[in-house]
């Protein structure tokens, strides 16, 4: 009965040691005008446009400075899009007081040049990706039949370079726990082997990046333009799964809506946090 109090006091006393809650930012480094609704939402009436904010993550806590992808700085792209206010990712990251050399983790959840692009901007982080999406695009998607599109071979060799300096993680499936309170989840082939994030804690957060586009999307469960259009009903399954990991629709947070940078608080010029630290 003693040591039954004991434990209650401790965990009551201020300062009492429990788990940390991540703090979870939005960072938005470009913007690309006039975007193809029906490339995001592939039912879209032709001709609607929108402009649409490029992103990356921010999840700080524990003694670690996570990414949640990592934007681009290689200029070929921004001469082949609608690219407007371009600022590269480590510098915008250094607004929330975070400087590139103190990130310790990059999750990607796709090759895509958008989304690994930035890899190379930090230095010292531990890179975590699916083993499948590693594979095909350092391999098979540059054979005859392959399908590399939208991926960057600097990215690759970078990547490639990275893995056999022992900084590169590869994950094996599906609703696994990569770190402390991060968990990792399969999309819908967005890419060969594309993934989305829960970020556990009071409340969850889905972080889905281009698995689920839009808030519209989102809210209608309907399928984005993945890599195959044959998998669109597998992306609407992912949808309704992210929705039931967070709890809540409004806290699966899309991978280039703008509407997230009004949804939430101001932190710095284009960062906002969509959960504080506890």
């Amino acid at each position: 009965m003693r040591w039954c109090l004991l434990v209650v006091a401790l965990l009551a006393a201020p300062g009492s040691v429990r788990a940390q809650q991540y703090e979870i930012l939005a960072a938005r480094y470009a913007t690309v005008e006039g975007f193809a609704l029906r490339s995001l939402l592939p039912d879209a009436p032709r001709g609607e446009t929108l402009d649409i904010a490029m992103a990356f993550w921010v999840i700080r806590g524990d003694g670690r400075v996570i990414l949640f992808d990592s934007g681009f700085f290689r200029e070929s792209w921004l001469e082949r899009f609608n690219v407007r206010g371009y600022e590269r990712p480590d510098h915008v990251l250094s607004r929330a007081g975070v400087s590139a050399e103190a990130v310790t983790d990059i999750v990607v959840s796709h090759a895509h040049w958008d989304h690994m692009g930035g890899i190379e901007l930090f230095p010292n982080a531990t890179i975590w990706i699916q083993e499948q999406e590693f594979t095909y695009y350092t391999g098979g998607a540059w054979q005859a039949g392959g399908n590399s599109g939208g991926i960057d071979r600097a990215d690759i060799g970078h990547l490639v370079e990275r893995n056999m300096a022992g900084g590169v993680r590869l994950i094996r499936g599906d609703s696994i726990e990569i770190l402390p309170g991060i968990m990792v989840f399969t999309g819908a082939r967005h890419t060969y082997a594309s993934q989305y994030l829960l970020v556990r804690g009071d409340p969850p957060f889905v972080l889905a990046s281009d698995n689920a586009y839009l808030y519209r999307g989102i809210a209608e469960r309907r399928a984005s333009a993945t890599f195959s259009p044959d998998d669109r009903a597998g992306n609407v399954a992912a949808v309704v799964r992210m929705i039931g990991l967070a709890g809540d629709a409004a806290r699966v947070i899309p991978g280039h809506d703008a509407e997230l940078f009004l949804r939430f608080p101001a932190v710095a010029d284009g960062i906002v946090r969509i959960r504080p630290a506890r």
